[in-house]
Parts: C-alpha cells; structure tokens; sequence
C-alpha cells in the first residue's frame, strides 16, 4: 500500500502519538539561522534533509544530560547504501546494503549519541514502524529494516544516561509529527557531540547536527544530515578557515594542522569521537549506486574536518534514494552534490551548536 494511500490511517495515530507524554526525551526547538556557507548554490534554507520527498526526520534528546538520538524514516521503503570510513565504527545492519545481499530497501536510519549503548534506539524506531505496519512482509510478519550509527558523547555529563529504544520510538513519532524546518545544533545525535579533541577534551569545542539541501532545475534534490562529533577541526572549504576546533593556553583556535606539522603528540584520543550522517536524494537508484553515493559523500568530512577517517573515529554516511524523481539518475552528480551538502551540514551543525558544561560553541568565541 502506497504511503498516499495510508494518510487517512496515517492522520488517526499521529493524533494518538501527540496524545503520549515523552518519557526520557524532549525535541528542541529549530534553530533560526539561514546562513549560507556553500557561496552560489541554491540552497533549501532551515529545511535540509526534510526537502526529500518521503522522507520524514525527528529529533529526541534526553532531559537528564546532552545526548539524544535522530531518526531518518522512510515509510515505504527507499534504497541504500553505506560507506563506513572511520577506524572506531560502532554499526547496526550495515551488511543489509551490500549489493550482494538479498534485502534492497530500508525504512529507517538512526543516528545516535551513548556510543554502543546508543543502538538500542534502533530498537525503538523499528517498533514504531513495526506497529503501523512498515517494512517487509515475512511469512506474515511485517519486519521494517532500520539501521544505526553511534557517536561516543560519554564524555558528557552522566555516562550511565544514554538514549535507549524509548528515544527512538520518540524520534520517529516526532519525525512523523513534524513539518518544515529540521532542528538543528544541540539536538538529537548532535546534543553531546563535540570536535577539535586532538588535545584532549578540555581542549575540545561543542560539535552538534546540522542539514543541508540543493534542488536543480530538473527537480534533483540531494540532501545530508550529520552529526559531528570528530577528533578534528571543523573547517570551512571555501576559505580553510577553522570553525571550530582544539583550542590553546589563551582559549583561542590553535588549529590542529599546524599542531600535527609540528609533532605535538595527540592527547587522550581513543573512543570519543566519530562523525556520522545521512545523505539521500529523490533520484532512482540501484543499491550498488546508492553505495557509490555514500562513498563520493565522504568527501564532504575531508573537505570541513581535519584531521578526519582516523583511527579514532567511526565515520560512517549512509545513502538513500526515495526513487520519486522521473529519468535516469546521474550517480556523478548526485555524488557530488552529496558531498557538497554533507561538508555545508557539518558546517551548519557546530554553528549550531550550544556550549554545555565547559565546553564551549562556535557563540561562546565569537566566531559567528
């Protein structure tokens, strides 16, 4: 049953979802901002990945301390591809994407804080699909594919608070209920993200999720979502300026690049990190070219992080294709532009972002 045919069905639970008090999790409000980093593009401004059609995003992030999950649902199935990059992945059905493999469409994509903990919130997105019957019918039971990325934000506040299937169960509800405008910063997977570690966390700065999107002339869309949470700096590729990143005895940007060129030996690095995201587009895809996608959309971390893809980050970018766009897709194009839209959200993201508990934002140094 197609999704339009559902929207009767579809108006019923959502009243009843509204009706659900949240349990552990609260969505933040959006963030206000048009700015626009990728000169000479015709971006979609504060509406980013939600700019795909049949494509739904929400945000939870959790009371109790920054962290929080973001679901990306694709009710009625979309193709996918993965390309994980970092050294320190954390991963749910990943291996579903192999073009190799026999099941070719996903319903959902989790990205979450609470490091490995964090894929139980996969758990959570997968009933709430299961019970409003997505996904694929096995002899007679409706199985929705949802896959999942973590990032490690322990460091954050209370370890031993970390979202769990209950944050992804609100995530999807929200993604659901809401319209326009993506949150944006210290939301979701982005609540206790943070960047520029090379020095150790006292050094470090507030990373956050951000989103982007482009629309051509013939209709293409290609959109990203990511939540940064690197070892690195985080740059802007127009100019190489650092963003955000490791700061100095003075509290100023001391631009890890010139750091490494000048030997200083890393500080404090294993498993608080990784940077993972989503990109899709409304393009016809074969998983072998969604896979193809997901890789040429890795080169959007190079270009706004360094140092990136080290051995202490888990950078993983999933991709996917709703398929409502006519005619035969370009996988250059598409790739692209993903990767041009997954460096401007990470951009978007640390700007974004709020300080939290001595750790400061992009704001708190003026750097706006």
């Amino acid at each position: 049953m197609s999704w339009k045919a559902r929207e009767g069905a579809i108006l019923v639970w959502v009243a009843m979802i509204l009706a659900i008090p949240a349990v552990a999790c609260a969505q933040n409000s959006v963030v206000e901002s048009d700015r626009m980093i990728v000169e000479g593009e015709k971006l979609l401004p504060r509406t980013g990945i939600g700019a795909v059609p049949g494509l739904f995003v929400g945000h939870a992030t959790l009371n109790e301390r920054p962290t929080g999950c973001t679901v990306i649902l694709t009710p009625d199935g979309a193709v996918a591809g993965v390309d994980v990059r970092g050294g320190a992945p954390s991963t749910r059905d990943t291996e579903l994407m192999d073009p190799a493999n026999l099941v070719q469409a996903a319903h959902g994509i989790v990205l979450s804080g609470g490091s490995t903990f964090g894929l139980a919130a996969a758990d959570g997105a997968s009933r709430f699909l299961e019970e409003r019957g997505f996904g694929l019918v096995f002899g007679g039971v409706t199985i929705p594919v949802v896959s999942a990325a973590i990032l490690f934000d322990l460091s954050v506040g209370d370890p031993s608070i970390r979202p769990g299937p209950e944050c992804g169960y609100e995530a999807a509800a929200n993604a659901m209920r809401a319209g326009g405008p993506v949150a944006e910063g210290s939301v979701g997977a982005g609540a206790g993200a943070t960047v520029g570690k090379l020095r150790g966390m006292d050094r470090a700065m507030k990373g956050g999720i951000g989103t982007a999107s482009i629309e051509l002339s013939d209709g293409l869309i290609v959109a990203a979502i990511v939540a940064v949470n690197a070892v690195g700096d985080v740059l802007d590729p127009a100019t190489g300026r650092v963003i955000a990143g490791v700061r100095d005895d003075e509290n100023r940007l001391a631009d890890a690049r010139q750091l490494l060129r000048e030997g200083q030996s890393p500080a404090d690095l294993p498993i608080r990190n990784t940077t993972i995201g989503v990109v899709a587009t409304n393009a016809r895809l074969t998983q072998a070219e969604a896979t193809r996608v997901a890789r040429m959309a890795q080169d959007g971390l190079a270009r706004a992080i360094s140092p990136t893809h080290t051995p202490y980050d888990g950078d993983t970018i999933f991709s996917l294709a709703t398929g409502s766009l006519e005619g035969q897709a370009d996988v250059l194009t598409i790739g692209a532009l993903a990767a041009d839209m997954v460096a401007e959200a990470i951009l978007r993201g640390v700007m974004a972002a709020e300080g939290v508990d001595g750790i400061p934002s992009v704001a708190d140094l003026g750097k706006r």
